[in-house]
């Protein structure tokens, strides 16, 4: 018993009860703080047998778990991604200005260039049309990019999550994005405010000025500012200018087909351009038809008349002569108001009538005689007496060249420039009856000589013009001096620098059609030399007065007899001499000149109503074949003028001259001529191989050239010429001291 109490005794809270005294040591397990991990058999089962409520709490692994499951996480995650989403917007947004700040840029000025009649000549500017209002422009242009570009305009808020889940959803399916996901206002908001960056920062700017947008405007707003800003191709910003440039008609005239046509370029304008590639543009066009189509905002009827439709095939560039009208203008107009800071309309002296005339005959003859005379451009300048320019044609073809050729290239005038020279020895007491000798001369080692070495021998003054004989030509320069030439042609209107060399008889300086032509106003006007304008007034939309040309008459520069005189010996060019060609049934006078071997051709002749000149020849130099001013210019001036005068009283030419009775001549001497006889001419200015002035006559007439070729050969005597009792200096004079 000792031994049994003495042992020490453990509790125990699992064992079975043995008795009494171990009973008192002993926990039930409904006493236990901490139930224990593993309850008694038989407690066990007994509540599993007691409670079916065991079984149910089993997981259960059916479709309805899942999809609550999948159903949960993407709650999640769409809360998560709307934080995430809210924050980038946060954050660039917060990059962006105040919204107070913001409004809408001023489209770029359009510059509307019209004619005297009103009539459009051509827009220019960074967009390259005028704005049109959305209740002006063809309907069929708003419902055709709506039905193509943004279907839920009228019903989205500036962003369309419909058409950006499209978007996306194609993007997954075929790998790139098919349709895009961006509104017209959105659309609208990249185009006024951001640079056209693919960045996260650029899209998320764009949708909130999108929503900005959609605040501040009328749908029908920012659907008219989209539609008067947006790129159509081809340097057209709005469709005005695409309108313009497409179909040559304003937005307001378009067509259903057009209109389909217009909004298809919106996609990839340069691309889709019909300029470019025209199928594409159609087939695109078909396209926008279909959807248009669609939507019912087109019958059936009208979608089959616009699918038969032929497809529109446009130039490369700007095509028509009266671009270069256009150029000249923009070129003037900063000099005038300055830069162009609002929409402005510019009146111009131009007849869109008379300009589409000068084009037409240039035209006709180039595509008539271009292979078969070698002939590739030609120009045209008409201006009246007040020094306004009615028609200007710088090219063959605007769309290929848009060099002017009128009022930027300068070509030797050849025989054309004459008239100075003679007006420089009338001025000096010549007169039309003065006598000259027509034979071969030599001034130092310059020989002018007339065509195929035939030459006249006395002539007057008068006939000598008409004939347009060199070696006359060269003795009045020697007489009168190539200081006085040059002055006389400068005071009349030639701008261009002059040679004073006696080569300048025979217009070896060159000089610019528009400047050649306006030179012989003052024979056309009484003796005036106006102030040559092709801008008369500069006004704003709202009919601010910006500029406006008041030159009255311009000055004298030759008095009425002169006048008079050089009327009388030019109007013999036409009527019997070089330019017979240009005759028609108005008084005319005139002077045709070539330069040498055919490479420029000229014809500068005038009425009592206008002067015109014209030009022919190629732009490297080439020569023509045997193309003389007396053949395709005094065509082209003919069918230019008769057409200009149509209905137009005829009136006679300024200034009178009266032929005074024959006087005997005074004989003189033969003195022959030697190299010391003269101071050497200065050499003619060159283009190319040293270039001759040239003029001919038609199939028979008579040809001049100057050469810079020493040829001796006897030389009659000068002429005297002239009565005694006003005596002219002659060549013999000069070679004599006298």
């Amino acid at each position: 018993m000792a031994n049994r109490r003495d042992r020490r005794i453990e509790p125990s809270f699992d064992g079975p009860r043995h008795d009494a005294e171990d009973e008192v040591f002993s926990v039930r397990e409904e006493d236990r703080v901490v139930p224990s991990r593993k309850a008694p058999a038989k407690r066990k089962s007994s509540k599993a047998r007691s409670t079916p409520r065991g079984r149910a709490r089993k997981p259960r692994r059916g479709m309805f778990g899942i999809v609550g499951r999948l159903v949960y996480w993407c709650f999640v995650l769409a809360i998560w991604g709307g934080i995430a989403a809210a924050g980038i917007v946060v954050y660039y947004g917060a990059k962006m200005p105040s919204a107070t700040t913001w409004a809408i840029p001023d489209r770029s000025p359009n510059i509307k260039i019209v004619g005297v009649d009103g009539k459009l000549i051509a827009n220019r500017g960074m967009t390259g049309g005028e704005a049109v209002g959305l209740h002006e422009m063809s309907p069929y242009i708003p419902q055709a990019v709506i039905a193509i570009e943004d279907k839920r305009f009228y019903s989205h808020f500036g962003f369309d999550p419909i058409g950006l889940a499209r978007a996306v959803s194609t993007r997954f399916l075929h790998g790139r994005f098919t349709q895009g996901g961006s509104t017209l206002t959105q659309q609208l908001a990249k185009n006024l405010f951001l640079k056209p960056d693919r960045t996260l920062e650029r899209k998320v700017q764009e949708v909130l000025l999108a929503m900005w947008l959609e605040q501040k405007h009328t749908k029908d707003q920012i659907l008219e500012m989209y539609l008067n800003r947006v790129f159509f191709g081809s340097g057209s910003y709005g469709v005005e200018a695409a309108s313009r440039r497409y179909f040559g008609k304003s937005a307001r005239d378009v067509t259903l087909a057009e209109a389909a046509l217009l909004a298809g370029l919106l996609k990839a304008p340069s691309r889709l351009s019909p300029a470019r590639d025209p199928k594409a543009a159609g087939d695109r066009a078909q396209l926008v038809l279909a959807a248009m189509r669609d939507q019912d905002m087109i019958g059936q009827k009208e979608l089959t008349t616009a699918m038969s439709a032929p497809a529109t095939r446009a130039a490369s560039f700007w095509t028509g002569s009266e671009n270069y009208v256009a150029d000249r203008v923009m070129a003037e107009l900063p000099d005038l108001i300055g830069e162009v800071r609002s929409d402005i309309i510019v009146d111009t002296t131009v007849d869109l009538t008379l300009q589409e005339l000068a084009e037409k005959s240039i035209r006709r003859l180039i595509d008539e005689n271009g292979k078969k005379l070698n002939v590739s451009q030609g120009a045209l300048v008409s201006i009246d007496n007040s020094g306004a320019v009615r028609a200007m044609v710088g090219g063959y073809d605007y769309s290929t060249s848009q060099f002017d050729r009128a009022s930027e290239a300068r070509r030797q005038p050849g025989s054309a420039f004459k008239p100075f020279v003679y007006m420089a020895a009338v001025e000096q007491g010549r007169t039309p009856d003065s006598v000259r000798n027509d034979a071969p001369i030599k001034i130092g080692k310059w020989t002018p000589e007339n065509y195929q070495g035939k030459y006249f021998g006395r002539v007057t003054l008068k006939t000598a013009l008409a004939k347009s004989l060199n070696s006359v030509a060269a003795q009045l320069a020697m007489e009168v001096g190539p200081n006085a030439v040059v002055e006389a042609a400068h005071r009349m209107g030639i701008e261009s620098e002059l040679q004073p060399n006696v080569s300048i008889s025979l217009g070896t300086s060159e000089v610019t059609p528009l400047e050649l032509t306006a030179a012989y106003v003052p024979f056309a006007n009484g003796g005036y030399r106006p102030e040559v304008h092709i801008i008369r007034r500069v006004t704003t939309t709202d009919g601010k007065v910006l500029y406006e040309n008041t030159s009255g008459g311009g000055p004298r520069v030759i008095s009425p007899e002169v006048v008079g005189m050089m009327n009388a010996m030019m109007t013999g060019a036409v009527e019997e001499g070089t330019a017979r060609k240009a005759a028609f049934a108005w008084p005319a006078a005139g002077k045709t000149g070539t330069s040498q071997n055919s490479r420029d051709a000229w014809f500068v002749g005038y009425t009592a109503n206008l002067t015109t000149g014209v030009w022919f020849g190629n732009d490297d130099g080439k020569p023509m074949k045997k193309v003389t001013g007396g053949a395709l210019p005094a065509l082209a001036w003919h069918e230019f003028m008769v057409a200009a005068h149509e209905g137009v009283p005829v009136a006679a030419l300024p200034g009178s001259w009266t032929p005074r009775p024959e006087t005997p001549e005074v004989a003189v001497e033969s003195q022959p001529l030697d190299d010391n006889s003269f101071p050497a001419a200065p050499q003619p200015i060159q283009r190319q191989q040293q270039p001759r002035p040239v003029e001919q006559v038609g199939d028979a007439g008579t040809q001049e050239q100057s050469s810079t070729a020493s040829i001796r050969r006897p030389v009659p005597p000068g002429d005297v010429g002239g009565p005694t009792q006003r005596r002219e200096t002659s060549i013999l004079d000069v070679l004599l001291g006298n």
